[in-house]
């Protein structure tokens, strides 16, 4: 079971999505990082939850500026992997690429590809939608692709056998749920899943008791805010965080 920190799931007075965040992360036992990827104005990715910078009446979103007049805090894709290495999972969601969401995709691949070769890109679990995730699919055999919706979406889309059997039509390796949506009712549907060859993924996972039904389910990933509790649930990694690892 991968054990995604979400935004490095930060210690208290620790900013989010920072190199020190990922790094406690790492060193405390994760499995797996999770984090926001925007392209600047000049088609470079960066890590930032919501893509807007500076007080209130003088904000200014990520993808107006170019990265050299980021804040030193705000971490690009090729720092992250220089100062980590790529010995761990790694969850991205896309945001508000100008463009659309391939180009976003096409960046972070590269970037990782150049840290690691396909053995990093097949550590990368890029999160979308899905028809993002089945038009993106050709452009790179080894990047693993999730589609992070609602039951409700699944339902609508005839049901887990049916919706299960498109996202493998279209190359995804997972499917992401909110955790509340995961309940005991629905806990066979990770069966229907891997019978398809679709991994089920629970995001917001952040009690124990949580964390640990989601294992007695049989997820193979879950995200928390809570690094402790996520390590203890999913076990450690033991990371030595670094471009060594």
């Amino acid at each position: 079971m991968i054990g995604f920190a979400h935004r490095g799931a930060p210690a208290p007075h620790q900013r989010e999505n920072t190199l020190p965040a990922f790094r406690r992360a790492l060193a405390g036992g994760a499995s797996g990082l999770e984090s926001d990827a925007w392209l600047t104005a000049d088609g470079v990715p960066v890590l930032h939850h919501d893509g807007v910078l500076g007080p209130p009446g003088r904000r200014r979103r990520i993808s107006d500026l170019t990265a050299d007049r980021l804040p030193a805090w705000v971490p690009s894709l090729t720092a992250f992997y220089a100062e980590l290495g790529t010995s761990f999972e790694f969850s991205l969601d896309l945001k508000g690429p100008p463009d659309g969401w391939a180009p976003a995709a096409d960046a972070v691949v590269a970037v990782a590809r150049s840290a690691g070769g396909s053995s990093a890109v097949r550590r990368l679990w890029l999160c979308g939608t899905l028809p993002e995730l089945a038009a993106f699919r050709d452009r790179d055999p080894d990047v693993r692709l999730v589609n992070s919706t609602s039951m409700r979406t699944v339902m609508d889309g005839g049901g887990v056998g049916a919706y299960g059997g498109r996202l493998r039509a279209a190359g995804v390796a997972a499917l992401n749920l909110r955790t509340r949506e995961w309940t005991p009712p629905r806990a066979g549907i990770v069966g229907v899943l891997r019978d398809l060859g679709i991994a089920a993924f629970g995001w917001d996972a952040q009690s124990t008791g949580t964390l640990t039904r989601l294992a007695g389910y049989g997820l193979e990933a879950v995200y928390s805010d809570h690094l402790a509790r996520l390590v203890r649930v999913t076990g450690s990694a033991r990371h030595s965080a670094g471009p060594a690892a």
